[in-house]
């Protein structure tokens, strides 16, 4: 029990990691010694592992899939991910600025350090930063990131987000940012319980970590570098996306009224904006950016030290 109470503690770590953008839950099981082990559980969800299900062989499944160990983990993540997500609704409904300039750091390290890790530049590197950098300013440019309760769409956030508890450096709530459903899905839904916009998230959170625990490992194998490049080019070109001072555009109707959803204007874009005075708020925001910054490089070093 005492190893499963320390493996639930990890999830809490790994689960805390999920919700906040620019924290890599990868990077926080390669910290706390359960990153190889949470991958091969996952791949284990083979054609073998359905064979014991069907045919009853519950204890022979749950060695195969070391599936106490995952019950264990994920339990501490469900844990983390509801009582953050509750502060983090109180964050952004009152100090949204100061939120975000704590994001903005956070990703901005993660930009130096994910591009750290690139061992050998030559042209296809190179060639996958500049894809990565233009795929980001594009999706930035054209907006999309306003909220989307499709139920396919929400399948994909899923299947998107749940990659960062497999690949170190790649941060799921940073993913969910740009797809424009942070804070329906992270905050809203987890905090209201909202089985609409829960269910279909964890369809496709199940069906990413089974399908892509396999495809991203090889991946990453192969092409190590330019994934890492794509990656760091990614995370690059959105930086805009969480400038801090911004002014919400809200959905009108022909009248030019705020047409209101559950209560809630709809936002449909974010008009950016530069402080014009220097002000306590200014001051205060500009010191989070920096403690963003400082909190990824104490989390990359204490990995580094971890794999060494």
């Amino acid at each position: 029990m005492r190893n499963y109470f320390i493996l639930f503690l990890k999830g809490l770590a790994l689960g805390t990691a999920n919700v906040i953008p620019g924290v890599s839950g990868g990077t926080i099981a390669l910290i706390t010694g359960i990153f190889e082990r949470l991958i091969d559980a996952l791949k284990s969800f083979d054609i073998k592992a359905i064979r014991l299900l069907i045919s009853f062989k519950i204890k022979d499944f749950c060695k195969h899939t070391d599936f106490y160990f995952l019950i264990a983990v994920f339990a501490g993540v469900a844990v983390a991910i509801i009582f953050i997500a509750k502060l983090f609704g109180y964050l952004f409904d009152n100090y949204p600025v100061y939120i975000w300039s704590y994001f903005f750091g956070l990703i901005l390290a993660s930009v130096y350090f994910v591009g750290g890790n690139i061992k050998k530049w030559n042209l296809s590197v190179i060639i996958s930063l500049i894809v990565g950098t233009v795929i980001a300013v594009i999706i930035s440019l054209l907006n999309p990131l306003t909220e989307n309760s499709n139920f396919l769409y929400l399948i994909l956030c899923g299947i998107v987000s749940i990659c960062s508890m497999i690949l170190p450096g790649l941060s799921g709530s940073f993913i969910m940012i740009l797809l424009g459903n942070y804070k329906l899905v992270v905050i809203d839904s987890i905090n209201n319980l909202d089985l609409n916009i829960l269910f279909p998230v964890f369809i496709g959170a199940v069906v990413g970590i089974i399908a892509f625990s396999h495809l991203l490992s090889w991946v990453l194998k192969k092409y190590r570098n330019q994934t890492l490049a794509l990656l760091t080019g990614f995370i690059f070109g959105s930086l805009g996306i969480l400038w801090p001072w911004k002014h919400e555009s809200y959905l009108l109707d022909n009248l030019g009224n705020v047409i209101l959803k559950k209560g809630h204007p709809i936002v449909i874009s974010y008009q950016k904006y530069i402080p014009e005075t220097f002000n306590f708020e200014v001051a205060f925001a500009i010191l989070l950016i920096i403690i963003g910054f400082i909190s990824i490089w104490l989390m990359e070093r204490a990995a580094n030290k971890k794999s060494k």
